[in-house]
């Protein structure tokens, strides 16, 4: 199988749907509770008392009903006319602009440095005031549960790249994508993230903060409570604006994975003049309204941040074994090049000194390769070893997110292990970076090869490392239904 098919083929694009059907589905659940917020969780208390799910653990206390209704009414307004609901977007989103600027400047004046420097003193005088949302206390301080509450944070939040990924995949239609895409835009993201998680733990002690509506109430605590409802408000705008924004995207996608042929081709059908994926509007809605219905917020999120961390894995792993390849369409230099290496091996030896000869030619050109540009041979070297370094590093992230304390405390076991994986890794990583790259033409280069991909490769199957048993059952699960879904596809095609 080429490397390139990787990009391409079914369990890649699985993740990705999934993935973006995740991310509807979790912004729904958030619509939901900060709604709720604003009537009292009377919706929750209303749905536990009449659907209550008495299902596996990794499904939600109860069927919510009221993000379905949301996920497949958006989707309408989406099959109705890009227009229309593009004119809905823009509203949202410059209300969305306006909270989001109130919030970031108000959470700085109320906010208190001392949230930032709290003690294990702090954590029971507040139980006695507050009795909501209280998790456990950790060692106080900026970093409260040191690295490795920080890596599980991040392996939580990672879902949020989602967006990011939204935004290079609606440069598609550009002249130049190459050279379109903003950067300008991923690092205002990258900011309003930021600026908002620091006034959120600036106004609220982190211990305090309330899972399902966190900004609204922080307001409350500050004693802004007109300041509450201005802010559920915006938030609400903020949710549709990135409901519309992620199924917008999705349906694309879905209807551009149809034409390929890794999708049934009826998902890609248009209709009328304005050529609008209908079908792929309300599967993928209804796929993601499913999702909202029966799994909990926690473990959708979860679900998401695998997914895509997955994904860019498998993305990271292509573009490293890609710039080692040969092109196509072998030059006569690289043609001759390749017949004198197999001239190099005697026809009329014997049977025995064959062998000897392929190994030692095969570990020549491993540290010492024939060509100063990609053949088969020496993509072949790099294929397997970026395998093998994927198994390599994959062992290691388990080892360093199981028992990352033994690991660096000197346990004589746990630290020779890391030490020889890291040693091999060094070694393979060698012989990759020996092997000649491609000399194409690119708009774009992936620099410090091969290190860099396999920096991030290493970064994602750790931070995957941190996740939940539960998040992985699920994660089984949806790769299982979208398995069953490809072999369906095969035996009707």
């Amino acid at each position: 199988m080429r490397p390139l098919a990787l990009t391409r083929g079914p369990i890649l694009s699985v993740n990705v749907r999934f993935s973006a059907a995740a991310a509807i589905a979790c912004t729904a659940r958030a619509w939901r509770y900060a709604f709720d917020s604003l009537i009292g969780d009377r919706i929750s208390q209303k749905l536990e008392e009449t659907v209550p799910l008495h299902a596996p653990y990794f499904l939600a206390t109860d069927a919510d009903f009221f993000a379905l209704g949301l996920v497949l009414l958006l989707a309408v307004l989406l099959a109705l006319g890009v227009p229309e609901s593009a004119w809905v977007y823009r509203v949202f989103t410059g209300i969305n602009l306006l909270v989001l600027s109130f919030i970031i400047l108000s959470g700085f004046i109320n906010g208190d440095l001392h949230n930032w420097k709290l003690t294990e003193q702090d954590y029971p005088l507040a139980t006695a005031v507050f009795s909501y949302s209280l998790g456990p206390p950790g060692a106080g301080g900026f970093v409260p549960f040191d690295f490795e509450g920080v890596v599980q944070g991040a392996a939580t939040c990672f879902y949020a790249f989602v967006g990011f990924a939204a935004i290079a995949a609606r440069e598609r239609g550009d002249l130049k994508p190459q050279r379109s895409i903003s950067l300008i835009s991923l690092l205002m993201c990258f900011l309003a993230y930021f600026a908002v998680s620091a006034v959120l733990t600036l106004m609220v002690p982190y211990y305090q903060i309330r899972h399902h509506s966190p900004l609204p109430e922080a307001f409350l605590h500050v004693g802004w409570g007109p300041a509450r409802c201005v802010v559920a408000v915006g938030v609400l705008c903020a949710l549709t604006s990135s409901l519309l924004g992620d199924m917008f995207p999705m349906s694309r996608l879905i209807g551009a994975m149809a034409e390929d042929g890794l999708l049934f081709r009826g998902l890609a059908r248009v209709y009328g003049h304005t050529k609008i994926p209908v079908v792929a509007i309300m599967s993928s809605g209804s796929l993601a309204g499913i999702m909202a219905l029966l799994f909990e917020f926690s473990h959708i999120a979860n679900l998401m941040a695998v997914a895509s961390l997955l994904a860019y894995s498998m993305v990271s792993f292509s573009v490293l074994v890609l710039r080692y390849q040969p092109g196509q369409n072998l030059s006569k230099s690289e043609k001759t090049e390749e017949e004198t290496e197999m001239e190099l091996v005697p026809v009329g030896s014997p049977l025995d000194s064959v062998p000897e000869a392929g190994t030692s030619n095969i570990l020549k050109s491993l540290w010492l390769p024939t060509s100063t540009t990609p053949t088969r041979k020496s993509g072949q070297i790099v294929y397997g070893c970026a395998f093998l370094l994927v198994l390599l590093l994959s062992i290691l992230s388990l080892v360093l997110a199981q028992w990352p304390r033994r690991v660096f405390s000197g346990d004589p076991a746990l630290t020779t292990v890391a030490v020889l994986l890291l040693l091999l890794i060094t070694g393979v990583t060698a012989i990759i970076w020996r092997q000649p790259q491609s000399p194409r033409p690119l708009t774009f280069r992936v620099p410090a090869l091969p290190v860099l991909p396999l920096v991030s490769i290493f970064m994602n199957v750790y931070l995957m490392m941190q996740t939940t048993s539960e998040t992985w059952a699920l994660f089984g699960v949806w790769n299982a239904i979208g398995k069953l879904l490809s072999g369906i596809k095969r035996l009707l095609e």
